[in-house]
């Protein structure tokens, strides 16, 4: 979800994710196989979870616009919780009842009066700078609590045969 506003954004580009060496393979991973020159470099770069971006954007634009772009999202397990996050006691009108078993499975101490789901205490989902659990990870994410910051990194940039290295 979070990729495809980027993919919209840019949607005059191209964005190549997949295998490294088959990506690598099609630039040319040696002088004499490579497509254009010098793309032998940026085939030497591809290591890790990464992708390619072809476009047409001047350089400048294209580093600006990933330098500023930044989203948030839900934190997974192991990540560290940045603020505290506290439910308070009372109806939760938001949530169907059919949810009351799997908040008991997370922990949460609800009960169901009338068809509606109620926190019967106030609940401290996490503390900033917990370690958060998977299920404190899944109860941020039903509560709609993002806790961290999507962003793209550019490592290098190839344009016109000279390979430039943002990775610093």
């Amino acid at each position: 979800p979070l990729f495809r506003s980027v993919r919209t954004q840019w949607k005059d580009s191209r964005f190549f994710f997949g295998k490294n060496k088959v990506m690598a393979v099609a630039l040319g991973r040696t002088p004499e196989e490579e497509r254009k020159e010098n793309l032998h470099l940026v085939s030497e770069k591809l290591k890790g979870n990464v992708g390619l971006l072809f476009t047409n954007q001047d350089k400048a634009h294209v580093i600006d616009w990933f330098k500023k772009f930044k989203d948030l999202d839900y934190a997974r397990a192991g990540a560290s919780a940045l603020f505290d996050v506290v439910l308070d006691a009372g109806p939760l009108d938001e949530f169907p009842h059919s949810m009351e078993p799997q908040f008991r499975q997370l922990g949460l101490p609800v009960t169901l009066k009338k068809g509606i789901v109620n926190l019967t205490e106030d609940y401290r989902i996490c503390s900033e700078g917990d370690e958060l659990t998977p299920d404190q990870a899944k109860l941020l994410k039903l509560f709609g609590h993002p806790m961290i910051e999507f962003h793209i990194k550019l490592k290098s940039l190839w344009c016109s045969g000279a390979l430039t290295d943002l990775d610093k």
